[in-house]
């Protein structure tokens, strides 16, 4: 195999398995933008893809090819209705918001474990079978070198998470409900001077970031495990939170940070189909993805700044 041709295998590898990361660490971006820490991505994430394997299996003789679409739909309003549970907590009683993040993280594996035993007798799902088809992109697939390195074999998930990564830039950056995101985020009394909603802006933060961690998840159950159990989702969320951090709070650097991840993760899954790393052994590759998100955390942490007001709960008149 050629350095062309493991490119042209690795590359829309990492971009697949990046495709969850992007949607995760975009949504923690939201919810952390307006001033709420989002450490239950995973449990959000967790939730999402429980939904959505539940709804692919049970609609895929109604809805047919639709069925994988829909279910991100499905895991979408789960997301935010189950983001909830930090949002009432840290925004309206003002919660601890990191031992709020924790709870949800162990309250969504709980929950999600608990209904697939009542729903199917055992600790995993059945298998779907209404998956995400690959398409190749007419005419950007012919240009050389770049054409089957980026638009052969394409998962129309991992374009919805480019995509996503582009609005949230526009929106965060462009629009005046970015501003007033942003606002509540870094000087919320400022804001609530100025007649914004503090509790508002935040609530809508958070259910945001469930939304899109809720279909992060649904994308990663419906693409790569193809059912649910206990290890679907395992520590997808947290890489998530790592990749908004390595990518300083803005929404292509997450994105860029989130396909550094996908690359990892696709060489512990695909490693032994390429040549020089078939020859490192299996665990190294496993443990890979684990070990880049410390060592970016490590590395990064005292250089990327938050939003001011992250983490901080919003006392109206209070500095």
């Amino acid at each position: 195999m050629s350095f062309m041709e493991v490119l042209y295998f690795i590359v829309p590898s990492a971009i697949f398995y990046a495709a969850p990361l992007i949607l995760g660490a975009i949504g923690a971006l939201f919810s952390e933008r307006s001033g709420v820490v989002n450490i239950g991505v995973e449990g959000i994430m967790v939730i999402g893809a429980f939904v959505g394997i539940i709804f692919n299996l049970f609609t895929a003789d109604m809805l047919g090819g639709f069925t994988p679409w829909a279910s991100l739909l499905a895991a979408m309003i789960a997301g935010a209705i189950f983001s909830l549970f930090l949002a009432i907590p840290a925004v309206s009683f003002r919660a601890d918001q990191t031992v709020t993040g924790v709870a949800l993280n162990m309250l969504g594996i709980a929950i999600a474990l608990f209904l697939v035993k009542i729903i199917f007798d055992k600790g995993q799902t059945d298998f779907i079978t209404q998956r995400f088809p690959r398409f190749n992109i007419p005419f950007l697939e012919d240009i050389p070198v770049i054409g089957p390195m980026f638009f052969k074999s394409v998962y129309g998930t991992s374009i919805l998470a480019i995509a996503v990564a582009i609005i949230a830039w526009f929106v965060i950056f462009k629009t005046p409900f970015g501003l007033r995101l942003r606002s509540v985020g870094e000087h919320p009394m400022a804001a609530d001077t100025m007649g914004i909603n503090v509790t508002k802006m935040r609530y809508i933060g958070v259910m945001i970031s469930g939304a899109l961690a809720g279909i992060g998840g649904a994308i990663y159950a419906q693409t790569i495990t193809n059912d649910f159990g206990h290890a679907t989702i395992s520590g997808q969320g947290f890489m998530a939170i790592a990749a908004l951090i390595f990518g300083k709070w803005h929404p292509i650097g997450a994105m860029g940070a989130a396909l550094f991840f996908g690359l990892a993760q696709a060489l512990s899954i695909a490693g032994s189909s390429i040549p020089v790393v078939q020859d490192i052994p299996s665990v190294y590759l496993l443990i890979l993805p684990y070990v880049l998100t410390i060592l970016a955390l490590a590395g990064f942490i005292g250089k990327a700044v938050a939003p001011k007001a992250s983490g901080i709960p919003y006392i109206k008149g209070q500095r």
